[in-house]
């Protein structure tokens, strides 16, 4: 999409993991150990299919692919454990700090919409409640009641959109950043515009429903967006 045929956005809905905060890496880890424990390896494929998905979605994906002999229960459980030590240690992604400020001193209106749970949510940004502070709401898919199913299905991101301050824009008016292509998938299903920022290890052919593809939110020029500029 060349510059003048996008649209002039009102609003942004972000990711979280792997997009605002370096917890993906973290999940990695936790998982990889996790499995371990079991004499299997998770890997790149399997992460791959799990990522932007509820948390149950993605567990029965590791399982079925593993054989584990766990349920998803035991399997989330396990996990939970080990998160808990290490998510609060996450860092925030490069550029991310410095554009959600922006966007927020410039009166944008801006939220969140993740896979994950609330009570995980408040464990992964545990030291950065004060940026988190400036999203208007924060859509947790993981135990909304409203949020029937996960990523890809459009209901992270429709219900987001319905949680803005009337007049709720149009769903073409608001851009999506996302790192996961099952995320790009959902929004792009609920209508809006999609920015993927993903893993390196992404092959360039799964991020083709976004609009466009960044190494890093640093990347980012709003003002292609209809947004206001940076100050130079």
């Amino acid at each position: 999409m060349s510059a003048l045929q996008r649209p002039k956005i009102s609003h942004v809905i972000f990711d979280m993991d792997g997009l605002l905060i370096d917890t993906e890496r973290l999940y990695t880890i936790v998982f990889e150990e996790l499995c371990s424990e079991y004499g299997k390896a998770y890997t790149w494929e399997i992460k791959e299919q799990s990522m932007g998905r509820k948390p149950g979605e993605g567990a029965k994906i590791a399982i079925d692919s593993l054989q584990l002999p766990l349920t998803v229960e035991e399997f989330l459980t396990k996990a939970k454990e080990k998160q808990r030590n290490v998510f609060p240690q996450c860092s925030l992604m490069p550029g991310a700090e410095k554009l959600v400020k922006h966007l927020h001193q410039s009166n944008i209106p801006i939220a969140v919409s993740t896979g994950s749970a609330s009570k995980i949510y408040d464990v992964k940004t545990t030291n950065h409640e004060e940026l988190f502070k400036l999203f208007h709401h924060i859509v947790c898919c993981g135990d909304d009641s409203e949020v029937k199913e996960g990523k890809p299905h459009p209901a992270a991101y429709t219900v987001a959109l319905q949680r803005f301050e009337a007049p709720i824009p149009k769903p073409e008016q608001v851009l999506v950043f996302e790192d996961a292509p099952n995320g790009v998938k959902s929004a792009r299903a609920a209508g809006m515009h999609v920015i993927i920022v993903p893993d390196d290890r992404l092959d360039e052919s799964k991020s083709k429903d976004a609009q466009m593809r960044l190494k890093s939110l640093e990347d980012f020029v709003p003002e292609e967006w209809g947004l206001p500029a940076y100050d130079s």
